[in-house]
């Protein structure tokens, strides 16, 4: 079967994880992402996290699916080697800091005189212009300059952090979705462009509308915990045996069904509850209704009774509970990696199923530097010039 992305040349030019994952996006849908690295200096994510016998399991899941060299850009020779890599390749990814390409005589200018066509998808912490350009970025900082810090945590708490790259994540997937966009005007125009990503810009997008609420009200989203302004009930419940819930009533008739299955249908006639910010002015109320009922309960006897009323309840995962779970067995969510360092690794799957052209995990990420030599012959660089390379350090 034919991938939606044969035949497209990725490389990637990035470490750590938006741009990364951008790239990873693409090569499960079988685009062949080289990923080039530093010969000394690996991409950091390979020691970030727990390792087994040694071998960074992040970098298992973030490297799946590419193939990987090694080489030092700021070396003459080691520039021209890229050169010759992108005569003939689609995409380009990149996370250096603005101006680095630049510096090397392989800015956009300069690639797109060698190949038109070549997209270039550059990702920073604040993109390539304005007064931030050149600071360095990480998608901690995205998450404080966002609003998402300020918006989340309980109310007489510190703004918080999620404990993972939430905004790398987000700007991978926006960054995949760029390079899709710049393909697809490729094959009108017959030209490639210039994509840039700043890591501050996608988790915004996705903070709903703060930018506009501020503009019209001066209304400033507060932090409330894992309440909503817009809906009630909306929270995190204690079960009886200790595990947690999660219910939402963003619909009205949700409301209503959550109220009458703990026993508070009178609140259902009351004037403010018909909208989702009347019942949100009224949170202490209709929590404590509903928590004291899921409190008398343990938490398959909740999502069992909250299902027969055809309310919306989830409980509340940890790692174990997904891997347990029926609907992710379903859907395929995780998914066994053939590894030659680990054997089978489990990691999460492609995030969606495609009728005709499913994108599918073929290996997992692959030691240091593994394909620098098939790559380089593949370019026509006779074995002497690839070990003169080595020698001196630029591969």
């Amino acid at each position: 079967m034919t991938a939606p992305l044969d035949g497209v040349k990725v490389v990637e030019l990035a470490t750590l994880f938006a741009g990364p994952l951008a790239a990873g996006f693409l090569g499960d849908f079988g685009a062949d992402v080289i990923k080039v690295e530093h010969p000394d200096k690996p991409d950091p994510s390979r020691g970030h996290g727990p390792a087994k016998d040694g071998v960074g399991l992040w970098w298992k899941v973030l490297g799946r699916n590419k193939r990987t060299i090694t080489l030092n850009l700021s070396d003459p020779d080691g520039a021209e080697v890229l050169r010759q890599l992108l005569a003939d390749t689609d995409v380009l990814v990149e996370n250096f800091r603005p101006g680095t390409l630049e510096r090397w005589g392989l800015g956009p200018e300069v690639l797109h005189e060698l190949n038109p066509r070549l997209v270039v998808a550059r990702i920073s912490g604040f993109g390539q212009i304005g007064p931030y350009a050149r600071r360095p970025g990480f998608g901690t900082l995205a998450e404080a300059m966002s609003g998402f810090a300020a918006a989340t945590g309980e109310p007489d708490g510190p703004p918080t952090l999620p404990p993972f790259g939430l905004a790398d994540s987000i700007t991978g997937l926006a960054g995949a979705y760029a390079v899709m966009l710049a393909l697809a005007a490729r094959e009108r125009t017959g030209a490639g462009q210039v994509v840039d990503l700043a890591i501050i810009e996608p988790i915004m997008a996705m903070l709903g509308p703060q930018i506009t609420w501020y503009d019209q009200l001066g209304y400033r989203a507060p932090r409330l915990g894992n309440r909503s302004a817009n809906n009630a009930p909306r929270n995190t419940y204690r079960c009886a045996d200790g595990s947690w819930v999660a219910v939402s009533t963003s619909a009205l008739s949700i409301a209503e069904r959550v109220m009458t299955l703990v026993g508070r249908a009178d609140l259902i006639t009351q004037p403010w509850f018909a909208t989702g910010s009347g019942r949100a002015v009224h949170a202490d109320e209709l929590d404590a209704a509903v928590g004291e009922w899921i409190a008398k309960r343990d938490r398959a006897e909740v999502v069992a009774a909250f299902e027969a009323a055809q309310a919306a309840v989830a409980p509340v995962y940890d790692v174990a509970d997904i891997l347990a779970d029926p609907q992710y067995q379903a859907l395929g969510t995780a998914v066994s990696v053939p590894d030659e360092d680990l054997g089978p690794v489990r990691m999460q799957n492609v995030p969606f199923r495609m009728s005709a052209t499913p994108g599918t995990i073929r290996h997992g990420g692959r030691r240091h530097g593994q394909d620098t030599d098939d790559v380089l012959r593949e370019l026509g660089l006779p074995d002497e010039q690839v070990a003169a390379l080595r020698e001196r350090g630029v591969i």
